[in-house]
């Protein structure tokens, strides 16, 4: 097992400074000047000299990465570039704390519902409860996240006035604060993960119920309620904790088109603020962000494994 961990941790570190260097040099390769693109096009060029210095831009490439990667060990992530400058630092935890929330309500109410759904579906194969759960799954999944929130907003927000309309809040607000904005768009990032889990969660107790251990666990009188949960459900679910690891960083950084519809200050519409203002520090610190997360998700999805799955020997990978 420390073995395991070991080396998953060691992967964990080469993919995020692999990823470091990748995000660095894409925007880097950006065409046009930064310099410019912040004073204005009929800026002078001593005016753009002088910004690229103070920006640091003039330094060679290798200085610039180390001088970046190096700062995301220390407290100071630098300021943005994009006026009013503001520490870059202060501004991610702000919007990832958001972004976390949103993540974290929506899996709450969609891990345990699509799992049950699917399970369901699974167990009566082609049955009217299978048939039901299937098509409004498929037909969920279908529609674009802009629909399903502007509906959510006219009829939750507007005709029956259960929650506001807009998700947007303070920085400084909290969880409480900010709870009665963030239903909405949970709702509405559930209705797409309960619709793909629940379907893969279908395919995989199918799959399951049809194996041969299945057939002798009830042979011998392993009593069915036990074979289901310790086994079946066991098994299916294997594949499922991959899906919602790597929906993980979908929640918090991808949820660029719900975040717009309900007006919520996540790391979505942090990321199109910094691209639109070419704001490059801002875009590296968001997507490093992005990527830990997702990598920290698959790191406890390779943990979980092992505890689904015994036929998985931690020590040997």
């Amino acid at each position: 097992m420390i073995r395991f961990l070991i080396r998953r941790l060691a992967f964990f570190v080469l993919t995020l400074l692999l990823a470091s260097i990748l995000i660095f040099t894409l925007t880097r390769i950006l065409p046009g000047d930064v310099a410019r693109v912040l004073l204005g096009r009929d800026a002078g060029a001593q005016e753009v000299t002088r910004v690229r210095s103070e920006l640091g831009l003039d330094q060679p490439l290798l200085v610039q990465y180390f001088r970046w990667a190096g700062s995301f060990l220390t407290p100071d992530w630098g300021m943005t570039f994009a006026a009013p400058r503001q520490p870059i630092r202060m501004i991610i935890e702000q919007r990832a704390t958001r972004s976390g929330q949103l993540a974290l309500l929506t899996l709450i109410m969609a891990v345990p519902t699509s799992i049950m759904l699917g399970a369901v579906a699974g167990f009566t194969e082609d049955r009217l409860p299978d048939n039901v759960i299937s098509i409004l799954a498929l037909s969920v999944a279908s529609l674009p996240e802009f629909v399903t929130g502007i509906f959510l907003i006219n009829i939750l927000a507007l005709q029956w006035g259960w929650f506001p309309s807009s998700s947007s809040v303070r920085p400084d607000a909290t969880f409480a604060e900010a709870l009665p904005g963030l239903w909405l768009p949970a709702i509405s990032a559930s209705l797409v993960l309960i619709a793909y889990i629940a379907r893969l969660t279908r395919a995989g107790v199918i799959e399951e119920l049809k194996k041969d251990y299945v057939r002798t666990a009830i042979l011998k009188g392993v009593p069915y309620p036990l074979v289901i949960v310790k086994h079946v459900l066991r098994n299916a679910l294997i594949p499922t904790i991959t899906v919602i690891a790597t929906s993980t960083g979908w929640l918090v950084s991808g949820l660029v088109v719900i975040e717009f519809v309900f007006s919520y200050p996540g790391l979505g519409r942090l990321l199109v603020f910094a691209i639109d203002n070419r704001d490059l520090p801002l875009i590296q610190a968001v997507v490093m962000t992005t990527v830990f997360v997702i990598l920290t998700a698959n790191f406890a999805a390779d943990l979980l494994y092992g505890l689904l799955n015994p036929r998985i020997d931690l020590i040997s990978q």
